[in-house]
């Protein structure tokens, strides 16, 4: 159950990471643009680690 928490989390940082980057390339925010790609690059490490996490624990 706590998985699929964060799964939900790491998508939900994703996104916003993503809008944030949007937003800050629309608007010539370069500091909001880093902030959401940093962001978003760490819900996809995140990510990783809980994949390989998961099948550790399967074997």
């Amino acid at each position: 159950m706590a998985n699929l928490k964060h799964k939900i989390d790491n998508a939900g940082n994703k996104v916003a990471g993503k809008v944030k980057e949007t937003v800050g390339k629309a608007t010539g925010n370069e500091k909001l643009e880093v902030k959401g790609k940093i962001q978003s690059a760490k819900a996809d490490i995140k990510g990783k680690i809980e994949k390989v996490t998961d099948k550790k624990l399967k074997k």
